[in-house]
């Protein structure tokens, strides 16, 4: 899967519409990573959500905490509009979230299922920190190596997933604390391999690189994974980390 950030912006896009009744799974996600938050703390004076979206985060975390000022960032300008709908006040910072600049150290950083797409999770770690107040909280959800297993096995293709493990302990190495790890599995069903590429389209998911999705290649994959998988079926495997810096 590309990590190219202008395709990762377009895709994402081009879904925002379609996301919130297509994205399950990261609603699953996003419901638990609150529910774990609030055993923390409820209270963060400044807030910086990453990879804003939709703001299917924003509406369960802006009704379940306390807050002075909350930053959400996007890579699509569009995210603004619907964040707003939950924060009024929201301060949008569009771009790249390793870029962002605010005037104020975070006393919460948090963000579901967006730090996947980090090509370089120790350095984006490393960039996070700086962000935040001194025992300022990381908090968000990604995928396992597991992900999207299915779509793998037929195609080769896959993000650089790292392992519940690995995240762990680059975190701990750059001076975080654990205090929430957790991850599972999720399975969806489809009718069709269609059906299951329909539904990462309007996730902002494409299974295979921009420049090699054609119709003969659709053709190819759906009929390679009926062929595997007679009732296609797409696995999750989310994960949910909340540390303290």
């Amino acid at each position: 899967m590309s990590t190219d950030i202008k395709n990762i912006k377009k895709q994402f896009e081009k879904s925002m519409s379609d996301y919130d009744k297509n994205a399950v799974v990261q609603d699953l996600t996003a419901s638990k990573l609150v529910i774990e938050l609030l055993k923390v703390s409820s209270d963060f004076e400044n807030v910086l959500e990453l990879g804003s979206g939709t703001g299917l985060l924003t509406k369960r975390l802006v009704k379940s905490i306390k807050y002075k000022n909350f930053y959400a960032n996007d890579l699509v300008e569009k995210s603004k509009m619907y964040v707003q709908k939950f924060v009024p006040e929201v301060n949008f910072i569009c771009g790249n979230a390793l870029k962002v600049k605010t005037a104020k150290k975070m006393d919460l950083i948090v963000s579901n299922a967006m730090f996947q797409w980090f090509e370089n999770f120790e350095k984006a770690v490393e960039i996070l920190k700086t962000n935040l107040k001194p025992d300022g909280v990381l908090a968000f959800t990604t995928f396992a190596p597991s992900n999207f297993k299915e779509v793998t096995e037929i195609t080769g293709l896959t993000l650089k997933y790292k392992s519940k493990e690995e995240l762990e302990n680059t975190l701990k190495n750059k001076g975080f604390e654990i205090l929430y790890s957790e991850g599972f599995y999720e399975e969806m069903n489809f009718k069709t391999p269609l059906e299951l590429l329909a539904h990462m389209k309007h996730t902002g998911v494409n299974s295979l690189s921009e420049k090699t999705w054609t119709v003969k290649k659709v053709k190819e994959f759906c009929e390679k994974y009926s062929k595997k998988y007679p009732k296609p079926i797409l696995t999750y495997s989310p994960i949910i980390i909340i540390a303290r810096g």
